[in-house]
């Protein structure tokens, strides 16, 4: 996969333009903001280059990034532009039109991520869903049932492709036949831990991979927080399952309260110390969760709002897949329209008829309305539109 780049470009335009993205992005002492800063007072990655010392001086940069600035690694570009040849590799920067718009509001975006996979899943209506890299049997679970079902749902789950929970949730996604995102803190062209190389195959094959850090980049602990920040920065809100007080699970919750996301936590008992880190985000103003329909009827207003902005792109950009499809009218969505008629009916009407748990149906339902395919009415019922 080429980069994004105008369509009036030529093949090799394009490249020269990765080029100077991947070589601005390399450069030392330039972080997110000040790479930002720069790419506001100059035209381009390439008019940086082309700047001269005194100008890259007077705009206050450092002696180490001016000297690289000026003598670039261009060794060290070629062979991240020798990964982006590779098929189902791509990169997007911060003025790439399709740049997750939630992304872009948090404070210190990315100027650059690397992808593997189909970028687009990066633009649909996403749930962080975190927790601890040593879970109990119990919150493992309920990780890969919440993420299967909040797939099921219309939601791609994203995380982190660690051990435990984010692995968990990445599986439940996937099983559920839906969409997963994995954000990692190395280099696109390794797999951390090694263990997960095939579960990183299948999110590319059904989701996407994303880092901001270039191939070559390994396991740094300093990289981690950095990639939580896009975790829940991407991401309409965080779910965290099972984490301890002192957790990276809550370094990614807080950054979801700090880019003011939705904030969800799963309570447990209070002799667990994994639950502790959950328990404080609740005192903190977490919602508590007991049911994806908690995480639902919370989201509902911004799905529809992510939703409609995923609708204004050309037809031919939409991802492809069963992420088209919210509302996944397919199976025991079908069964539960089969079982409304055309009458109002209750909840308790459904389950009835449909076999269906009263949750399964509560759900559904939600998804259904906002699909526009029936409509709520007084007294809680449902009547089916279409």
């Amino acid at each position: 996969m080429r980069p994004r780049a105008n369509p009036s470009q030529s093949p090799a335009s394009e490249r020269d333009d990765a080029r100077y993205w991947l070589a601005l992005h390399r450069a030392p002492g330039i972080g997110s903001r000040r790479c930002l800063k720069l790419l506001s007072e100059f035209d381009s990655p390439a008019t940086i280059f082309e700047a001269g010392a005194d100008h890259l001086r007077s705009a206050g940069l450092p002696p180490d990034s001016i000297d690289y600035l000026v003598n670039p690694d261009w060794e060290a570009v070629d062979r991240d532009l020798d990964w982006l040849a590779q098929a189902g590799n791509s990169i997007m920067t911060c003025r790439d039109p399709d740049y997750p718009v939630l992304l872009k509001e948090i404070s210190a975006p990315p100027a650059l991520l690397f992808i593997h996979g189909d970028p687009d899943y990066l633009s649909q209506p996403q749930l962080a869903i975190v927790g601890s890299r040593n879970p109990s049997h119990d919150g493992q679970s309920l990780a890969t049932e919440f993420a299967a079902h909040l797939a099921c749902c219309g939601l791609t789950i994203t995380s982190g492709l660690a051990s435990g929970i984010d692995a968990a949730s990445h599986q439940g996604a996937l099983r559920a036949g839906g969409g997963t995102v994995a954000v990692t803190g190395t280099g696109l062209d390794r797999v951390y831990p090694a263990r997960h190389r095939e579960l990183a195959h299948q999110i590319a094959e059904n989701g996407a991979l994303v880092s901001e850090f270039p191939p070559g980049t390994g396991p740094l602990a300093a990289n981690f927080p950095r990639r939580n920040r896009i975790i829940s920065g991407l991401s309409l809100g965080t779910l965290v399952v099972e984490a301890a007080l002192r957790s990276g699970s809550l370094i990614t919750a807080r950054a979801a309260l700090e880019q003011g996301r939705e904030v969800f936590a799963i309570p447990g008992s209070i002799h667990n110390p994994l639950t502790r880190g959950c328990h404080a985000l609740i005192r903190e103003g977490a919602k508590l969760v007991e049911t994806g329909v908690h995480i639902l009827e919370e989201l509902a207003p911004l799905i529809s709002v992510a939703l409609s902005q995923a609708d204004k792109k050309p037809a031919a950009d939409q991802p492809s897949g069963k992420k088209q499809e919210p509302a996944k009218l397919a199976g025991e969505y079908l069964q539960l329209l089969d079982s409304m008629g055309y009458q109002p009916v209750s909840i308790d009407q459904l389950v009835e008829r449909s076999g269906l748990t009263p949750e399964q149906v509560s759900s559904m339902l939600l998804v259904l309305e906002l699909e526009d395919h029936i409509v709520g009415g007084a007294g809680g019922r449902y009547t089916r539109i279409r």
